[in-house]
């Protein structure tokens, strides 16, 4: 088990660092090679609409497939995508921006079948017990990945030059892809074998979701969440290197002290586990993200943006503990390719909604006050979803309500549920969702 762990972590940790290195380089060489903020949030746009249409389908291939092999085939794509990429940068320099920009969309659509194959491959990975942890690891793993991967490319842009990152990205995408190949594949199910099966099962994932109460409560947050941060992180090179006058190398410092204190949350995270339970935790996640995108929207100085900019993404972590462990709970594992394809379709919308606001409405008032007149509304909002949310999922969980996971999220009369007419058992009243339950919550995973 240790093993596999160790392969799972260090091929998701590659993956992610190659993708700092992306995220690195391409937004500073459109904004240098432009010198619009327009450019930078079309570019952000056009990067994430193609996305959105995979993410259904590669919900899908990781049911079908089990994950791991879906996961290795994805980084190896994207390693030759970006070999492409680099060549034609040097061979066309006129061409750059329009490269690096299909290169974007390229690379965002396999992102889905990316993150799709570590949704299917941690709950194979985890007992129930250990399932909080393992994905409050990897959510810290994405802050090491920060830390590690910007560190990397100041570097390395010193001796190879931006576009040249591009190139070693590709390397750790391989890296990435042949640490997973010694990990099981898990239940593989056959497809349909017809467009109108893969249609069926598709039109299943979406029933199942918006059948699913909590888990669409989930969804509406992670949009609101991700508009925010979409915006804040689409113009931030532009904010770092342009309004706040601070170097480049302040533009990966800032993600290297994201990634610092992703290590400290990695030995913390466990201990708040223990102390508050995943409920608080997901609450003080997104407390401290709403303060801390106000400092944002409003600060002066690189040094008040920075500390800020980290304590964000912390708050993002820290709910994401609560948003990754919870919505596992009450989707049947068969089926989680099919709902988790379309839950970050919604989630992810907000990303090119977030891309054409700056290049609109922030390239009139600024990207600043974008920022923080989302942040007003982004606290609004939670005060009212998220006591909704947890409430939902401590009734979709709780001990006595007398029907499994399995059940309460199937279709009528399929996994045992009664069909249509029948009455089904009246859940408990929940309790106060920002208590601690006093008992252990039975899971299905």
């Amino acid at each position: 088990m240790r093993t596999r762990r160790a392969l799972f972590g260090g091929g998701v940790l590659l993956g992610l660092m190659a993708e700092q290195l992306v995220l690195f380089s391409v937004p500073l060489i459109i904004f240098q090679e432009s010198g619009r903020l327009s450019m930078l949030g079309l570019a952000y746009a056009v990067e994430w609409l193609p996305c959105l249409l995979v993410y259904p389908f590669a919900g899908l291939m990781a049911d079908r497939d089990g994950g791991t092999r879906l996961f290795s085939l994805a980084n190896t794509a994207r390693a030759a995508v970006l070999g492409v990429t680099v060549v034609l940068c040097f061979a066309v320099p006129s061409w750059t921006v329009g490269v690096l920009m299909v290169n974007g969309a390229l690379l965002s659509t396999l992102i889905a079948p990316v993150r799709m194959s570590i949704e299917k491959t941690v709950p194979q990975l985890s007992s129930p017990e250990d399932l909080p942890r393992n994905q409050a690891l990897f959510q810290n793993m994405e802050l090491l990945a920060m830390a590690l991967g910007p560190g990397l490319a100041i570097l390395a842009v010193a001796v190879l030059g931006k576009v040249w990152l591009l190139g070693l990205a590709a390397l750790m995408f391989l890296a990435a892809a042949a640490g997973w190949l010694k990990l099981p594949r898990g239940t593989r199910t056959e497809g349909a074998g017809t467009v109108r099966g893969n249609l069926g099962e598709l039109r299943l994932g979406w029933r199942l979701l918006l059948g699913n109460r909590p888990v669409m409560l989930l969804a509406s947050l992670n949009f609101a969440i991700n508009l925010v941060f979409a915006t804040m992180l689409g113009a931030n090179a532009a904010v770092v290197t342009d309004v706040l006058k601070a170097p480049e190398s302040s533009f990966a410092l800032l993600n290297m002290l994201v990634g610092v204190a992703g290590l400290v949350n990695l030995l913390m995270t466990p201990r708040l586990l223990k102390r508050f339970g995943v409920w608080l935790l997901g609450v003080l996640g997104y407390v401290v993200m709403c303060v801390c995108l106000l400092v944002l929207g409003s600060a002066p100085t690189f040094t008040v943006y920075a500390p800020a900019f980290v304590a964000a993404l912390c708050g993002v972590a820290y709910f994401n503990v609560f948003n990754r462990t919870e919505r596992v709970k009450v989707i049947p594992q068969r089926h989680l390719g099919k709902v988790m394809g379309p839950f970050f379709l919604i989630g992810l919308l907000s990303y090119p909604i977030g891309g054409l606001l700056i290049s609109s409405v922030g390239a009139a008032i600024g990207p600043q006050r974008l920022v923080g007149a989302l942040a007003v509304l982004l606290g609004a909002f939670g005060a009212v979803v998220l006591p909704l949310t947890i409430r939902s999922f401590r009734r979709a969980v709780a001990p006595d309500d007398g029907a499994t996971t399995e059940e309460t999220t199937a279709p009528d009369g399929a996994a045992g549920n009664p069909p249509a007419g029948v009455p089904r058992p009246r859940p408990r009243r929940p309790q106060n969702p920002f208590r601690r339950p006093e008992r252990p919550v039975r899971t299905h995973t």
